[in-house]
């Protein structure tokens, strides 16, 4: 079998309610570089990058499409290490790296198809056949009911089934954090986990102060506290507070978690299987967690694509650490509106009270609906 072509799809769809996080960004569309190899066989796989869909597309294009074709999927890591080491000197982290990550996943994608096994057989088997989910929402919407807001949103993915919730926080006034937290604590009740995510909005100190208070609600972990860069901040944030610290969703490749894992600077290293170096290089990461006694729980955000490989990955995953009741790794179910995630696989992957089945179908589980793909197509 060899690879005929490498074709990238940019699509697009609109936001009807915008939303923002601490970041400060206005989300009013969403859009992805969704990644197509086909082959000599007639087996086709696909593979999603994180990050500007159009930046993706320009780098798979120009820096390695003519490097993939004519190759064996069946040799996914040897593809990895040639495209890694074209860019190398100019592109070991960011988006060179999101833009592999896509062409790593439709190659996994391609082995599942040619021999008729989802990827998680591929990577290891199945430790698990159905994943919690959480669901990733409350972002900031209307800034005159933000407290209000994020409860009725909270209870709404209670009433779903759901049995956690992560919330954004960052509003630039820790009281009103403490607040909305603490109100979407108590509405959520002791049945459902809370984390939140700060997007990295804060410095050390101001992380670490806002974590004291935030140890007395019971949540499940702090994400983002801080700039992803500073990793010996992370140290200092993880070491100070009795509530677990997570990143690592703006990291890539094994070298970019070796030091975070090694000095145990993240309780949670959530590696982005579309942005890390796709399904080979989050296999390694997970590795060197475990190896450190670190939880591995990915981030996830995109199409149905990124979606399932972010599925098949899980399914794959050991518990961190065994035990006779584990806490298993968690999906994360990002719920603001997405067409791309709910309509672009012809059977959808769907959470039953707050359970994903992990689909059992060749290489990522799910068949591409061509006619979504097409109505939201933009190049």
């Amino acid at each position: 079998m060899k690879v005929t072509d490498v074709i990238c799809h940019v699509v697009q769809s609109k936001v009807e309610k915008p939303f923002t996080s601490a970041r400060g960004w206005l989300y009013t569309t969403r859009a992805s570089c969704l990644v197509e190899i086909r082959t000599d066989e007639g087996v086709t796989g696909w593979g999603e990058c994180y990050g500007p869909a159009m930046v993706n597309k320009t780098i798979i294009e120009t820096q390695y499409r003519s490097r993939v074709i004519g190759r064996d999927p069946f040799d996914v890591e040897v593809i990895w290490e040639d495209l890694y080491n074209r860019i190398k000197d100019y592109g070991l982290t960011g988006m060179t790296i999101c833009a592999l990550s896509g062409i790593d996943i439709a190659l996994w994608d391609v082995m599942g198809r040619a021999v008729n096994k989802p990827i998680h057989k591929l990577i290891g088997g199945a430790h698990r056949k159905e994943l919690v989910a959480y669901a990733t929402g409350l972002y900031f919407i209307d800034m005159n009911r933000l407290v209000e807001e994020a409860v009725e949103e909270a209870l709404a993915y209670k009433e779903q089934g759901f049995r956690a919730v992560k919330m954004k926080i960052g509003l630039g006034d820790p009281k009103l954090d403490i607040r909305r937290i603490a109100a979407v604590r108590e509405a959520l009740g002791d049945g459902v986990q809370l984390a939140v995510d700060a997007n990295h909005c804060f410095t050390v100190p101001q992380a670490i102060k806002l974590g004291r208070e935030m140890e007395k609600l019971d949540l499940l972990w702090f994400e983002e506290p801080i700039s992803p860069e500073d990793h010996e901040g992370y140290v200092e944030v993880s070491r100070a507070l009795d509530l677990a610290v997570a990143g690592g969703e703006n990291d890539f490749t094994r070298w970019g978690f070796r030091d975070v894992i090694a000095k145990k600077a993240m309780d949670i290293v959530q590696p982005d299987a579309c942005a890390a170096g796709g399904i080979s290089e989050c296999r390694k990461i997970a590795a060197l967690a475990s190896a450190h006694g670190v939880e591995c729980v990915p981030h996830a955000w995109g199409s149905a694509i990124g979606l399932a490989a972010t599925v098949q990955f899980l399914a794959a995953l050991p518990d961190t650490p065994p035990a006779f009741r584990p806490m298993p790794p968690m999906l994360e179910f990002e719920q603001t509106p997405n067409p791309l995630r709910d309509h672009l696989a012809k059977e959808p992957i769907v959470q039953v009270n707050g359970i994903v089945r992990v689909p059992d179908g060749p290489g990522l589980g799910i068949e591409v609906d061509l006619a979504v793909l097409e109505k939201y197509r933009v190049a």
